[in-house]
């Protein structure tokens, strides 16, 4: 332990893209940043002085990115960060990565940006923490730096009435963030072709979504795909939110639509949780469920509040299977949540909750 200060460990081979996280981190008073140009310099440097976490590569020389995290799961068990190109097979590695029990994917800094832009070292930052969180001992957060928190009234107004009534089916709506990779796979390969449509948050930054909605979609018995703005919502189909995008659920006569949209971070976060489920409390009201599952920080907590007040079903994902207790928690405590379920109850309870 380290106290109040984070001690984050960078391995990467570019002596720019190090320079240029370090010099991000360092904006925060309270992270501590050591370097390495490659894993077997970074394994050294963990045996000496072990951090909370680690930000590595996964293309690098003298040992692959994916044998290192094993390698660091097995003996040094430590949250990982991975920090990747956009490439195709930067992709794939992340996604692998990420079953190998990394907990958060972030996109490599713009190296040779001078202006590096402000809410990408916000995303830098909390993903950072949000790993820290991922561990048996919880640490209390210290602040970030000052950043204007905005909420889903930056996307969408807040109404009061819902839209929902003619509608033939409902909606169910879920966000995640921290562990939500793995945690979307379990939910998602246990719902029945003939679920309701199924609409998705999860924290990632663009281009990997794609690749991870067609990932699930071959693990799973119902369609899964990135959203497309227009993209109508049907049964047996799951459409999760592109990376860097807000996704709004509008109605349009009988059917459902999605809106793909570009704006501010709302909860520190796009796409945003609160902003989905905002949409889905005005466009599907009653017949919506709401799920919010394992992460970090507070984004949906008022999304879901206000999915509740418009009569939908609100679930919880509990805190034995959550990787960081973080969203779910604050939603509770709001007095969000309806149930509170384990893992592997959550899909049999939104379907239940959709049938009511």
């Amino acid at each position: 332990m380290h106290g109040e200060d984070l001690h984050v460990l960078v391995v990467d081979d570019s002596a720019m893209v190090r320079q240029v996280m370090q010099a991000i981190l360092s904006t925060n008073r309270n992270v501590k940043v050591n370097a390495a140009a490659d894993p077997l310099i970074a394994w050294a440097k963990m045996q000496k002085d072990p951090p909370d976490v680690v930000i590595t590569d996964l293309e690098m020389p003298r040992m692959d990115g994916l044998t290192f995290i094993r390698k660091i799961m097995l003996e040094i068990p430590t949250p990982v960060v991975v920090c990747s190109g956009l490439a195709a097979r930067g992709t794939e590695l992340a996604l692998r990565a990420l079953e190998e029990g990394a907990v958060e994917v972030i996109t490599k800094p713009k190296v040779g940006v001078r202006e590096f832009l402000h809410e990408s070292a916000v995303t830098l930052l909390d993903a950072v923490w949000s790993a820290s969180e991922a561990q048996v001992s919880a640490r209390p957060r210290p602040p970030l730096a000052a950043v204007p928190r905005l909420t889903a009234d930056a996307v969408l107004p807040h109404k009061r009435k819902s839209l929902a009534a003619g509608l033939p089916n409902g909606v169910i709506a879920v966000g995640a963030s921290t562990g939500g990779t793995e945690a979307l796979r379990v939910f998602l390969s246990a719902l029945p072709t003939n679920c309701a449509p199924v609409v998705v948050v999860q924290h990632m930054p663009e281009v990997f979504t794609r690749a991870f909605a067609d990932r699930l979609n071959n693990e799973c018995a119902i369609q899964v795909q990135e959203a497309r703005d227009g993209d109508r919502l049907q049964t047996g189909q799951a459409l999760i939110a592109p990376g860097n995008r807000h996704l709004l659920v509008n109605r349009s006569h009988e059917e459902l639509v999605v809106q793909i949209k570009d704006g501010p971070l709302v909860s520190r976060h796009r796409p945003s949780v609160d902003v989905l489920f905002r949409s889905v409390a005005i466009s599907v009201g009653s017949k919506a469920v709401g799920v919010i599952m394992t992460g970090m920080g507070d984004d949906g907590a008022q999304g879901l509040c206000e999915m509740k007040e418009a009569g939908a079903s609100t679930i919880a994902q509990d805190e034995a299977s959550c990787i960081v207790f973080g969203m779910p928690r604050e939603a509770i405590a709001r007095g969000a949540v309806d149930a509170v379920v384990p893992l592997e109850r959550l899909a049999t309870a939104a379907m239940s909750a959709q049938s009511r």
